[in-house]
């Protein structure tokens, strides 16, 4: 019976957008509005605070990968048109390049030299792009996708503590903050479970920068309230 293992890489490009994104929603709408709760605002100035940071958050996330993966899209692309270029004009220096690659990574110098002519019969230029440049099909820079799931994401997480608010009319700050800190911890557990890693690593590391955002956001409310 042949053994196969379920490896977590492919997974990395959207659920580094989905985690990021939820992670962010929670962290910044609660933050907002424990600050709003701290200088002393009514509930319903507490509720559209967080409402507005959902939108403006979400947008943001949106534009913000869709910007900085579309960057790494355009590096993508040039480094390939670079390579085919170079297999066009200069074939038998790839194929030594490619082979010195292999060599380097343990192979005979001979057998070297076959897997690169092999490989580069198949799919020249899918092979330097692979073991030449290090861009992989389950790595590559996908735009939209992450724009989408990072906005969607956002807007998930977020809605948790604003859910809180709306149901909760009493100790706000401290409800806030408790509950939100309980859904990052949810949400860093089943982030490391999906991605095979730690679930307590990943729950209180979530956590801990969470916890530090909120703080430092009551102070500043406060301070604000304070100073009025």
């Amino acid at each position: 019976m042949s053994h196969v293992e379920k490896h977590k890489s492919h997974r990395t490009g959207w659920l580094r957008a989905a985690v990021l994104g939820a992670n962010d929603g929670i962290i910044s709408v609660s933050s907002l509005m424990i600050g709003i709760a701290a200088a002393g605002t009514s509930q319903e100035s507490i509720l559209v605070s967080g409402v507005a940071g959902v939108v403006a958050g979400a947008m943001s996330m949106a534009a913000g990968e869709y910007v900085s993966v579309s960057s790494q899209a355009d590096t993508e692309k040039a480094d390939l048109l670079m390579e085919k270029d170079s297999l066009d004009k200069h074939y038998d220096s790839e194929k030594e390049e490619l082979a010195g690659i292999y060599e380097s990574r343990g192979l005979e110098p001979k057998l070297a030299m076959t897997v690169a002519e092999q490989l580069m019969e198949h799919d020249a230029l899918g092979a330097h792009a692979r073991d030449d440049i290090g861009i992989l099909e389950n790595s590559a820079a996908r735009p939209i996708q992450a724009a989408i799931f990072s906005a969607v994401a956002f807007t998930i997480g977020a809605s948790f503590p604003i859910l809180v608010v709306l149901l909760i009319s009493q100790n706000l700050i401290a409800t806030i903050a408790i509950s939100s800190l309980l859904f990052l911890m949810l949400l860093g557990a089943v982030a490391a479970r999906v991605g095979g890693a730690s679930m307590t690593i990943g729950a209180f590391r979530v956590a801990f920068w969470g916890a530090f955002a909120m703080a430092l956001t009551a102070v500043i409310g406060h301070l604000f309230h304070a100073s009025i």
